[in-house]
């Protein structure tokens, strides 16, 4: 009888994890799966042919394809930006609000505001900012008597990318304020105070204190910041397209442009799980960096 009861307590409790069991197996274990499958296979993604082409696909991406590696470049270009001065900025921001800086509390909110903002809403608005006839930039520039600078942002292949860049740091350094000033209210203060009796000033404490507690959550605002910043679609949509020309496509708007654009799923799947990889390598080489500082 007890065991009777026992398996009806199990498998009633496996009952009600089973649609989301069953939506997780069907929306990302099959569909994982799928991906290497396809990737060996020349497939139009209607006919219901396909044909085998083992690795060539794979071949072609590495030593055939420089649009691809310009895309991962662009990609890595403003992961280092993001990685510099959008987490620089956030943890500055994190550091004054958790000093107690007048405001704090509304700061909070103003600096959360860009991260939960749509994409294709942030884009628009940035759209017209950089306008080259009418932005808000432009015409700022002109009044302050720098006309001279004045440019079509993000139309011009100089300049494209980086303005990009500056509007995907400007909605991101949000979050990463976010986690960075939770991080420091979790640091006990018994040890600044510990600290300032052992004659110790604010910079030692930053240096000594703040930061080696802090490099956990630092890994984390890293890692995130570089998926985030290798898989931006929706603001390279809503603002450039990807050009002009190829110079602000990254690998996420390569894929989409090789599965729908040229209607070739299995080259776009081979191009998913060697984005993965350099994803997966990025985030193992920071979680080997932070451990060795640890150990330090």
């Amino acid at each position: 009888m007890v065991a009777k009861e026992r398996f009806k307590a199990i498998f009633g409790n496996y009952l009600f994890i089973l649609p989301a069991l069953g939506m997780f197996l069907i929306f990302s274990v099959y569909p994982f799966f799928k991906v290497f499958q396809l990737s060996v296979f020349q497939w139009d993604g209607i006919m219901p042919t396909m044909k085998f082409v083992g690795l060539s696909h794979f071949k072609d991406i590495l030593f055939r394809n420089p649009t691809w590696w310009q895309s991962v470049g662009n990609g890595a270009y403003i992961t280092f930006l993001a990685l510099t001065f959008q987490n620089c900025l956030a943890f500055v921001l994190a550091l004054l609000v958790d000093r107690g800086i007048k405001g704090g509390k509304i700061y909070r909110v103003i600096f959360y505001l860009p991260p939960i903002l749509s994409g294709i809403v942030v884009g628009l608005i940035w759209n017209w900012i950089y306008n080259g006839d009418y932005g808000l930039l432009n015409y700022a520039l002109k009044a302050l008597g720098l006309a001279g600078i004045q440019r079509a942002w993000l139309a011009e292949p100089k300049t494209a990318l980086t303005s990009v860049a500056i509007i995907h740091m400007w909605r991101g350094f949000g979050w990463g304020f976010i986690i960075m000033l939770a991080g420091l209210q979790n640091i006990p203060r018994e040890l600044y105070e510990a600290a300032k009796v052992d004659g110790a000033n604010k910079w030692q404490m930053l240096r000594r204190i703040t930061v080696p507690l802090m490099i956990p959550v630092f890994v984390l605002v890293s890692i995130l910041t570089i998926l985030g910043c290798m898989q931006i679609y929706a603001l390279i949509v809503a603002t450039t397209g990807g050009g002009p020309g190829y110079h602000t496509e990254v690998p996420v708007t390569r894929i989409i442009s090789s599965m729908l654009g040229q209607s070739q799923f299995g080259y776009a799947c081979a191009m998913g799980i060697l984005f993965g990889l350099i994803l997966l390598t990025a985030s193992m080489i920071q979680l080997r960096i932070s451990r060795r500082i640890k150990q330090e």
